[in-house]
């Protein structure tokens, strides 16, 4: 029931505010992904929280633990377009040192009355959220070893988990419109809850793996939704920054319209203060603006970041760390270049990241990761522990600055043609040589005379020393304009790989590398 001194208020207006329909009390309440057993981002940065009340309220917020006020009480006032209509309020929190539990106490004075909600069984740590399509999508029931995963999920209670809705918009909006798992400590029910249901693999072995590393309060995280395009989860400044319309999916309903996921479950997140992202996308643009993702991907990178760092009032870096898993595998011995072309442009064109287009980003490269085998379809690879630990190293070094982790696999740094019959490669890292392949390098040989008339052909690798490779070019008695590495669909068998770095198992990332000007070597 509304107070005395609210219908006053009321009744002052009694022209206007029963045709607008406002002649209601606010409801006081946190912004829909805040709730007890919650994680908020830990020091240095100040931790956001926000919520809806009456408009001209003062809005005290307290952490405690303990009988003692950890952080400072915090007023905001909060802003509408009339007194006595909801408006939001937004409170950026004293930073706190990771652990807990804690109380976090709202109140709303309004009027004569307090309002308060407690937020109880709080932590502070690091929050990553976990995005992209059906990869990131499934559970950890789906997964190799999934009995084993599930009965130690009850061991980890210091990592927390929130799922948003599925949910779709025209419009951005300002909350999240439902809510699939609110924050909640792991369990077997929840990580194994159906097929691409509740909860991400991929985002709970990564938070898992930071955690045994960090050893303090994880929140994780994930608004992901299978079979959907980049353009869903990107605004509109992305679409025109890379020159793509708002109707070029032809389905006319579910998630392929463009921005519809970005305005529904990404933009209503902005308020949070995050430590960082992860990503598992790319499939549904195998054969969807396949050429434009060098430009989309590291477009809607830069824009999340400057939207989250403006939603929470700059706790979030405007360069927040940026995970992502490079494609696996679908079809075997498919003549198809299409997803070659996207992990290519999944870094921007440059084969590896971070890289100048793509700064403080890490990648998981997944291509040996193949499952012929899957009961989800070989698009669907179920060995998501590894490309889980190979993220967590890139987060390890990227975002929490460990100088000594290695958490990228060799990549070329330069090219001799040491005669007119052998390339040598010499690479960033130590080598682990699985074997001499015949075909899984190619040289782009060319007619002497003209450089257009050209084919792909094998150059086997016929030798190799710490750091280098030689590759015969036998097959090609013309001009070598450029190489290419595992441009294949399915270019290996499960963890078998040509390359990869010695000691470490991340394999070596696919590439293709031509020369200055184009020209021949």
């Amino acid at each position: 029931m509304a107070r005395p001194g609210f219908w006053c208020l009321c009744l002052g207006a009694a022209l206007l505010w029963p045709a607008l329909g406002l002649c209601t009390e606010p409801a006081f309440r946190f912004g829909s992904y805040y709730a007890s057993h919650m994680v908020l981002q830990k020091e240095p940065v100040r931790a956001v929280v926000w919520g809806y009340g009456a408009v001209g309220a003062i809005i005290n917020v307290t952490v405690w633990r303990e009988d003692s006020i950890v952080t400072q009480q915090v007023t905001a006032v909060n802003e509408g377009l009339a007194l006595g209509v909801t408006g939001v309020w937004t409170v950026s929190l004293d930073p706190v040192g990771p652990g807990g539990p804690f109380l976090v106490i709202a109140e709303q004075k309004y009027v004569k009355g307090v309002d308060r909600i407690v937020l109880k069984d709080v932590y502070f740590g690091d929050i990553w959220l976990c995005g992209g399509q059906s990869n990131m999508e499934m559970t950890v029931s789906q997964i190799i070893n999934a009995s084993e995963e599930l009965s130690i999920a009850s061991h980890y209670p210091h990592i927390r988990l929130f799922q948003a809705g599925l949910n779709e918009s025209n419009q951005e909006l300002n909350d999240l419109v439902s809510i699939q798992v609110q924050w909640s400590a792991p369990t077997a029910e929840i990580l194994g809850n159906g097929n691409f249901t509740s909860f991400s693999a991929v985002c709970w072995l990564f938070g898992r793996f930071l955690y045994d590393k960090l050893q303090y309060p994880i929140g994780l995280v994930e608004s992901c939704w299978g079979g959907t395009p980049i353009e869903v989860w990107s605004s509109k400044r992305v679409l025109n920054k890379c020159g793509l319309s708002f109707n070029q999916i032809n389905e006319e309903t579910g998630p392929h319209q463009p921005t519809v996921l970005w305005n529904a479950m990404i933009h209503p997140l902005r308020r949070m203060a995050i430590k960082g992202a992860i990503w598992y996308q790319g499939e549904a643009n195998a054969a969807w603006h396949n050429m434009e993702y060098n430009c989309t991907f590291p477009a809607m990178i830069k824009d999340w970041r400057q939207v989250f760092h403006r939603g929470s009032g700059g706790a979030t870096e405007i360069d927040f760390p940026f995970g992502f898993v490079q494609l696996s595998t679908y079809h075997q011995a498919v003549p198809d270049d299409s997803f070659p072309w996207i992990r290519w442009h999944q870094t921007a064109d440059f084969g590896y990241a971070p890289n100048p287009k793509m700064k403080r980003t890490f990648m998981a490269v997944a291509m040996d990761l193949g499952d012929e085998k899957s009961p989800y379809g070989t698009i669907h690879p179920r060995y998501k522990q590894d490309v889980a630990y190979r993220l967590h190293l890139g987060a390890r070094a990227v975002a929490y600055g460990e100088k000594a982790v290695v958490f990228q696999g060799p990549f070329p740094n330069d090219l001799q043609l040491k005669n007119s019959t052998e390339l040598t490669i010499t690479y960033t890292q130590e080598l682990t040589v699985l074997e001499l392949s015949n075909d899984v390098f190619e040289v782009c040989c060319c007619t002497k005379r003209n450089l257009s008339n050209c084919k792909w052909v094998s150059a086997p690798i016929v030798s190799h020393s710490i750091n280098t490779l030689s590759l015969s070019l036998n097959q090609c008695q013309q001009k070598v304009t450029s190489i290419r590495y595992a441009w294949k669909e399915w270019p290996c068998d499960l963890k078998k790989c040509p390359l990869y770095s010695k000691g470490y198992k991340l394999p070596a990332p696919s590439f293709m590398i031509q020369p200055a000007h184009n020209g021949p070597f």
